[in-house]
């Protein structure tokens, strides 16, 4: 593939390799390379500064250790970041949910899809008692055999997208725009909603601690990674080293 890092090449088999770790990614090939490159990149500076470790993880974890350093996070910190995120502490909320998903296929164009779905919306702002009709005939979801149904949802449930979304909408509310997930294009309706109690600060400040912490580290190497490659002689591949599975 002629990919070097400093001079040292990135072959085609330890390339082969890696992408077995990487076939749930949505570009293999582009995390492999990029993931074996900065692993290279790291080792090669643990190497120049001295830095040990029973093996090349912990060679890397070590040098991570001596070269990254972030603030720990103060209760001014914790405490701004609870007040802005009241979602993350509350137990208990709950919405009770329908939606018609029209599922994207190759076999059938996006904006085809948007338009049957702009249609449908506006059929049902006109007539929203038509909403488990509709659901039956259009959705692609086996909630639609139920009239679009969801049941009761709580946080941590659907994928992320669809539940900012749906934990916004009022009762009884339904959504005036299309929602687009990664399953496709939905009209949203949240028919009941029971609010969460918020958890007192103390009892969640040693959690947020650790959040901000790991998010501080997290911004801490893509920074240190962003240097090494900027000052690296790197052939073959054009990458920056906030992309990396090293910091997920």
């Amino acid at each position: 593939m002629g990919i070097s890092v400093n001079g040292v090449e990135i072959t085609d088999q330890a390339v082969e390799h890696e992408l077995s770790h990487h076939q749930k990614a949505g570009n293999p090939l582009k995390e492999a390379v990029h993931e074996l490159v900065l692993r290279t990149l790291l080792l090669q500076e643990a190497e120049r500064l001295g830095v040990a470790g029973e093996d090349d993880d912990a060679r890397i974890e070590a040098l991570f250790a001596r070269e990254v350093r972030v603030p720990e996070a103060d209760e001014a910190a914790c405490d701004t970041f609870y007040r802005n995120r009241p979602e993350l502490f509350s137990s208990g909320e709950m919405v009770e949910a329908r939606h018609i998903l029209f599922q994207v296929t190759p076999t059938v164009p996006l904006d085809l899809l948007r338009e049957t779905g702009e249609a449908v919306l506006a059929a049902l702002r006109a007539h929203p008692e038509r909403f488990e009709e509709l659901a039956k005939q259009y959705s692609n979801c086996p909630s639609g055999a139920v009239g679009g149904s969801l049941g009761q949802l709580t946080r941590g449930q659907t994928v992320p997208e669809f539940e900012k979304f749906v934990f916004r909408l009022e009762e009884g509310e339904l959504a005036s725009r299309l929602l687009e997930t990664r399953f496709g294009l939905h009209i949203v309706q949240v028919l009941r909603r029971i609010e969460g109690k918020l958890l007192p600060f103390d009892a969640v400040k040693a959690q947020i601690a650790e959040t901000l912490s790991r998010q501080a580290w997290q911004r801490g190497v893509h920074q240190y990674l962003r240097i090494l490659v900027g000052r690296a002689d790197i052939q073959g591949v054009t990458l920056e080293g906030a992309e990396s599975p090293l910091v997920q």
